[in-house]
């Protein structure tokens, strides 16, 4: 599978599971990314979030999307995106709607100080289906 058809299928299928480290013990979650493209895996959490402080801690993670009759795993690490006009894009964006009062209201500063965003570029991807099973794993870097 390309890096595009991977792109695709996980855009449909936002949903993601994020598994993460605390000090030896794994956690697994599922959250809505926001997008997948050439510039990386971005999702946003908030501050006070575990999430958030198992990556700031530890940045390696794996993600999981179920999309369809395939299963996409990526690995890589996360980084902390500090850009403000990201932020607003993602506020912004007609599936994030349910932050618009929330945003109200804390008032701008508050809130996009607990709104953060990771990034994973270059993850290494894997796309699994039952017909390819037993077959070796193909890796595209993302």
């Amino acid at each position: 599978m390309t890096k595009e058809e991977l792109f695709k299928l996980m855009n449909e299928h936002p949903v993601m599971y994020v598994a993460t480290n605390d000090n030896g013990q794994p956690h697994v979650r599922g959250i809505l990314m926001y997008k997948a493209d050439e510039e990386g895996i971005v999702f946003h959490t908030g501050v006070t979030k575990d999430l958030y402080r198992q990556l700031v801690a530890d940045p390696r993670a794996e993600v999981c999307f179920s999309c369809g009759k395939y299963q996409i795993r990526v690995e890589g690490k996360f980084e902390l995106v500090e850009d403000r006009a990201l932020k607003e894009e993602i506020v912004n964006h007609p599936s994030r709607q349910f932050l618009q009062p929330w945003r109200a209201q804390q008032g701008d500063e508050a809130f996009f100080a607990f709104l953060q965003v990771f990034r994973m570029r270059h993850g290494k991807a894997h796309a699994w289906c039952m017909e390819d099973n037993f077959k070796p794993k193909e890796y595209v870097i993302l």
